[in-house]
């Protein structure tokens, strides 16, 4: 039952984000009750995404793990580097400096960063869709953003170095938080020691 409450929000979620690649279709439902009406329901949906899946998976461990693999125990540590880059590269989609301008997108970076670190260091069928699915998705809307017509949101300023530091700094106390309080608070899994 966890793995099918996991994969509807990850459709949920994928699928309102989906939708920003639809340019057409994103330009009429925006036409039907103007822009906040549409960011409105829009984070509403995502949000209901994110939780079923958190929810679902929770249910999913807790029910048992459906191993696929074993993954090797260096895969852990390759994930944890993957993971100090990917917090970096979630600050810089804010905070935007020359990393921004050489990666471009880097929230979507950070995404695929995330997704392969923890396919890597996960061998069971839940974690396979759901970083799978995450994994796919960022790289399908890396590709459409590649073919749009149009520019999206309007440009957010882009500053020097400073911006950069701010970004490094800022993703490796992103991923301390992560690290040693989110991921054994919330998931339930221990990273110290592993």
């Amino acid at each position: 039952m966890g793995l099918a409450i996991m994969i509807l929000g990850l459709a949920l979620f994928v699928g309102v984000h989906s939708i920003t690649t639809q340019r057409d279709l994103r330009g009429r439902l925006i036409g039907i009750g103007g822009e906040a009406v549409y960011k409105m329901v829009y984070a509403v949906l995502a949000i209901a995404g994110l939780l079923l899946i958190g929810f679902g998976f929770g249910m999913y461990r807790e029910a048992g793990l459906i191993h696929i693999w074993q993954p090797p125990a260096w895969t852990k540590h390759v994930a944890a580097l993957l993971m100090v880059l990917a917090s970096i590269l979630l600050v810089a989609a804010y905070v935007r400096g020359r990393i921004y301008v050489v990666v471009k997108h880097p929230m979507l970076a950070a995404v695929k960063a995330w997704a392969v670190a923890h396919l890597i260091a996960n061998g069971d069928l839940g974690s396979i869709i759901l970083f799978g699915t995450m994994l796919t998705w960022a790289v399908l809307d890396r590709i459409s953003l590649k073919r749009r017509s149009d520019a999206g949101a309007p440009p957010i300023p882009v500053g020097g170095w400073k911006n950069d530091a701010i970004a490094v700094v800022g993703g490796i106390v992103l991923y301390l938080g992560l690290a040693y309080a989110f991921h054994p608070l919330v998931i339930g899994v221990s990273l110290v020691g592993a």
